[in-house]
């Protein structure tokens, strides 16, 4: 019997004054983000990317989440993963070229608040249509996850949602990555509860209003197996195939969803979908 699968999850629910203090963070990591991605250029470095965001963060006054975070001590305000690097990429002098896929994940803090999100982007021009597919596919189920919290009973919704997504896309097939999840995030960056990216048996914890999870899925060309590197940090595909990873913070409200670390709080994506965004975002 897995225990683990049987333990209640601590969750902390945030109130809405919480939540505004919230979006702070997200919209330092989102400018931050978008700095990064105008940046993506051949014969551009991780380090020079690492170095742009954490511009970003330094003159907003906000402090990087990632930087010094875990065992070993991480050594980037972003983490960088191109190619078969899934997540956990660590900036360095790596040249970037033409039609590499750059995975960028950033974590900022605010008053104690943290926010958390990524893309993935194509350096210069794709060199394969199914690079962009990949993209479309992985930054779909992203939102596919997302919608799925409103009116949701459980969070195991999320997951369904994205591998339904992912397992019927077109020109596949393609691969979930299991070993690696979205999470709850406040005061620290890694909350309960833990947000699957796949549907299991267990539905998972309740979800009601104050709820805020970073939902992230990552989706592979290939076999959804993963390799830890040398630098004990980056996370590389098993068959050497290509991968994307998206990520929101997402605050659940009464009356609908608010993205915190999205520019307009997530409202042309939801709204494209029936979902209710809540006022807190206008």
């Amino acid at each position: 019997m897995n225990l683990l699968a049987l333990r209640r999850p601590r969750i902390r629910h945030k109130t809405p004054d919480e939540i505004r203090r919230m979006r702070r963070a997200g919209l330092v990591v989102r400018r931050a983000l978008d700095a990064v991605e105008a940046a993506l250029a051949p014969g551009v470095t991780t380090a020079d990317l690492d170095d742009v965001a954490a511009g970003v963060i330094r003159a907003a006054g906000a402090t990087p989440s990632f930087l010094g975070y875990g065992t070993p001590p991480f050594p980037g305000v972003i983490c960088a993963s191109v190619n078969d690097e899934v997540v956990h990429g660590v900036p360095g002098p790596r040249v970037l070229a033409e039609g590499d896929l750059v995975g960028v994940d950033c974590g900022a803090i605010v008053d104690g608040w943290h926010g958390d999100a990524a893309f993935t982007g194509i350096v210069g021009h794709p060199l394969e249509d199914r690079d962009v597919a990949l993209l479309d596919v992985t930054r779909e189920a992203l939102w596919r996850g997302i919608a799925a919290l409103a009116g949701a009973r459980r969070l195991g919704a999320v997951g369904a949602a994205v591998d339904d997504h992912v397992s019927s896309a077109p020109h596949g097939p393609w691969g979930i990555v299991e070993g690696y999840t979205g999470h709850g995030i406040g005061r620290e960056m890694h909350e309960e509860p833990e947000v699957l990216n796949h549907r299991v048996r267990e539905h998972g914890p309740r979800v009601r209003p104050g709820l805020c999870v970073a939902i992230e899925p990552m989706v592979t060309a290939g076999s959804p197996d993963t390799v830890e590197l040398d630098d004990r940090w980056t996370v590389a595909t098993a068959d050497g195939s290509r991968a994307a990873h998206f990520e929101h913070t997402v605050a659940v409200l009464d009356d609908g969803l608010w993205v915190l670390t999205a520019a307009d709080g997530g409202a042309e994506e939801l709204r494209r979908r029936g979902v209710p965004v809540s006022a807190l975002a206008s």
